[in-house]
C-alpha cells in the first residue's frame, strides 16, 4: 500500500476522533514526523503476531505489601449419605457432583454408566438448545473405561475420577476442532491439549465434548447458531459461556469449564440458573486457551452447586510456568466452616429501587445465617471506561481479522459486535491507554479497601461497578442461584424488561453474587454453600430438559 500523504489538514481532520485541539504551527509539526511514525506502525503489523504470542507486560493483582493468605491447601466436603442410586436416569444426571462422586465411589454407578447417561441427554436436547460445539463419545467411552479401570487398581485422585464433563470450545483439546465460536477458526484443530484439559485428565474426568461460546468470547450466537437458555429456548443463554451454562442447567454434564474476561461464567450463571465460580485472576492457569485479553481472562467451573465449583476449582488450581500471569496459591476449602460473625458488606443503591424480591430476600437469608451485615461504598470512579482497555486487548489479538477484512464472516455484525468494535479501536489513544492502566490501579486501591472493611460483598450481578471493577482487579466472585421469577423473554444484553400485553411469560432463574479478596475464595464458598442450603432452591430443573 502506498504511503498516504500526511498534510496539517489531515491531522486537524483527525483531532476530533482524539478529543484535541492543535494550532496550525503543531499541526505543521506533527504532519512532518507521522509518516515515519506510521512506517514504523506498518512494520509492526506486517509481523502478523498471533493470537498465542504473550504480551511482555503482565497483570498482577498484587498491590505492593499484599501478604498471600495462610490458608492450608487443603479440601474437606461433606460427608452426608448420596443415598440410594435413583432408578430414573435424569434424577442421577441433574445430581451434583457431590453425590455423582459418592455413587462412583461407592459402586453404585461406574463411569460407563454415567458416561452413557450424559451422552443419551446431549443426543437428544443438545440439538435443540444449540449448545455443543462438538461431541467426542468415542473419547468419551474409552476415558470412562480408563477411569474405572483406575478406580479398580485403586488409583484415585480425587473426587473427580469419572464424573463427564464439557468444555469451553475455545480451550484447546488435541486433535479435536476448537473453533472458538467464530466461522474463520471452526476447522481449527490444535494439536495439544489445553492445561485445563490437561489437569481435568489428570484429575480423572471424562471429557464428553466441547461447548458452545459467542464467537470469540461474546454473547450467545456461534457458527452453530444461537445457544438457548434451558429455562426459556425462546431467549439466548447469555455468554460467552453459554453452552457450558447451557449443558449444565439441562443435565447434560456433571459439570462445565467456562472462562470470563468481563462476565462470561457469571452472566450465562445468572441466565441459566446454575453456579459459576470465577477464580481470582491467576490462579488457573490459561495455557492452550484463546486469547481474548491477556490481562483478564480467566478460567474457572460452571456447576449446579457451590460445593461442585470447589471440587472443580481444587483440580484446577496450580502454578503454571507457561502461562506469564499465573500465581501460585493455596486452595482452601472446608464444607463445615461457618459463616457466623463474617462481615458482609452491601451496596445501599443495589437493593434500592431496581433490586428484585430475590435480592433482597438473598440479603435477608445471609443476615439470618449469623453474618454481621454492613452498608459498604466504593470511590467514585469512572469504572467503565476500563472496557476500553479490553476493547485495545481484544483487536490486537485478532487485528487479522480486521486487516483482511474475514471479520465480516462473523454471523453478529451490529456495532457492539467484535467486528465493530476491533475497527473502532484503532482509534483509541495511547496516552490515554496508559492513563486507563492508573485508573486500574486506582480501582485495585479501592476494591482492596472494601475488603479490608469487610470480608464479602454480596448483590445482584450488576451492583454499583462490581462486575466491571472486580474483572479488572482479579478479585474472585461466586453467582450461585437464589429464587426464581416470571419474566418475557429478556434481550441479550442490558436490564431484563417488562412484558408487553399478551406476551407470554417464563419462570426463570434469579442469583445472587458474592465477591471476596484476592484469593479469598474459601469465604465466598463457604457462605455461598449456607445461602444455597438456606434458599432451597438449587434442585429445580428446567422443563425443556427435565426427562
Amino acid at each position: 500500500m502506498d504511503r498516504p500523504e500526511i498534510t496539517p489538514e489531515t491531522i486537524a481532520g483527525a483531532e476530533p476522533l482524539a478529543g484535541v485541539s492543535y494550532t496550525e504551527a503543531q499541526r505543521a509539526q506533527i504532519a512532518a514526523l507521522l509518516p515515519e511514525q506510521m512506517d514504523a506502525t506498518r512494520r509492526l503489523r506486517a509481523m502478523g503476531i498471533g493470537n498465542g504470542v504473550p504480551m511482555a507486560c503482565r497483570f498482577d493483582p498484587r498491590l505492593p505489601g499484599f501478604r498471600m493468605p495462610d490458608l492450608s491447601d487443603t479440601q474437606v466436603y461433606s460427608a452426608t449419605d448420596p443415598g440410594p442410586l435413583p432408578d430414573d436416569p435424569a434424577n442421577i444426571a441433574f445430581a451434583p457432583v457431590t453425590r455423582l462422586s459418592a455413587w462412583l465411589a461407592s459402586g453404585a454407578i461406574d463411569s460407563v454408566r454415567l458416561t452413557e447417561i450424559y451422552l443419551d441427554r446431549i443426543d437428544r436436547i443438545a440439538p435443540a438448545l444449540r449448545c455443543m460445539a462438538t461431541v467426542t463419545p468415542d473419547l468419551a467411552r474409552a476415558e470412562a473405561e480408563e477411569a474405572d479401570a483406575r478406580r479398580a487398581r485403586g488409583d484415585i485422585p480425587g473426587p473427580l475420577l469419572g464424573v463427564p464433563y464439557v468444555v469451553k470450545d475455545l480451550f484447546d483439546t488435541a486433535g479435536i476442532a476448537t473453533g472458538w465460536g467464530a466461522e474463520p477458526y471452526r476447522d481449527r484443530v490444535p494439536d495439544e491439549d489445553a492445561e485445563v484439559v490437561c489437569r481435568m485428565r489428570a484429575a480423572g474426568a471424562v471429557l464428553l465434548g466441547k461447548s458452545s461460546l459467542g464467537a470469540l468470547a461474546r454473547n450467545d450466537v456461534w457458527y452453530g447458531g444461537r445457544t438457548s437458555n434451558p429455562w426459556n429456548p425462546d431467549e439466548g443463554s447469555s455468554g460467552s459461556s453459554a453452552g457450558s451454562a447451557a449443558a449444565t442447567a439441562a443435565g447434560l454434564c456433571g459439570f462445565a469449564i467456562g472462562t470470563e474476561t468481563l462476565g462470561s461464567i457469571v452472566t450465562p450463571s445468572q441466565r441459566c440458573g446454575t453456579t459459576g465460580l470465577r477464580p481470582t485472576f491467576g490462579r488457573v492457569s490459561r495455557r492452550g486457551a484463546m486469547v481474548l485479553a491477556a490481562t483478564l481472562d480467566k478460567a474457572g467451573p460452571i456447576c449446579r452447586a457451590v460445593e461442585d465449583t470447589a471440587m472443580v476449582l481444587a483440580a484446577l488450581n496450580g502454578a503454571d510456568s507457561d502461562d506469564r500471569g499465573s500465581i501460585a496459591a493455596p486452595f482452601h476449602f472446608n464444607a463445615n466452616d461457618g459463616v457466623e460473625g463474617l462481615r458482609l458488606g452491601y451496596l445501599p443503591e443495589a437493593f434500592g429501587e431496581g433490586a428484585t424480591a430475590t435480592d433482597r430476600h438473598a440479603l435477608e437469608t445471609a443476615r439470618g445465617l449469623g453474618c454481621t451485615v454492613v452498608e459498604a461504598a466504593l470511590p467514585d470512579l469512572p469504572y467503565d471506561a476500563l472496557r476500553n482497555i479490553l476493547m485495545a486487548e481484544a483487536a490486537a489479538n485478532f487485528e487479522e481479522l480486521t486487516f483482511s477484512g474475514r471479520d465480516e464472516l462473523l454471523t453478529v455484525q451490529t456495532d457492539e459486535a467484535w467486528p465493530n468494535t476491533f475497527r473502532r479501536a484503532r482509534f483509541l489513544s495511547a496516552p490515554d491507554h496508559v492513563q486507563l492502566d492508573k485508573l486500574r490501579y486506582l480501582t485495585m486501591q479501592a476494591l482492596d479497601g472494601l475488603f479490608r472493611e469487610v470480608d464479602v460483598l454480596i448483590g445482584p450481578l450488576s451492583t454499583g461497578p462490581m462486575l466491571v471493577a472486580s474483572n479488572f482487579t482479579g478479585h474472585p466472585c461466586l453467582h450461585l442461584r437464589a429464587g426464581f421469577a416470571d419474566r418475557p423473554s429478556r434481550p441479550p444484553f442490558g436490564p431484563d424488561r417488562p412484558a408487553e400485553p399478551g406476551e407470554p411469560l417464563y419462570t426463570v432463574p434469579m442469583g445472587i453474587s458474592l465477591w471476596s479478596g484476592l484469593f479469598r475464595e474459601d469465604r465466598i464458598l463457604s457462605l455461598g454453600l449456607a445461602l444455597e442450603r438456606a434458599l432451597g432452591v438449587a434442585d429445580r430443573r428446567p422443563p425443556t430438559a427435565a426427562v
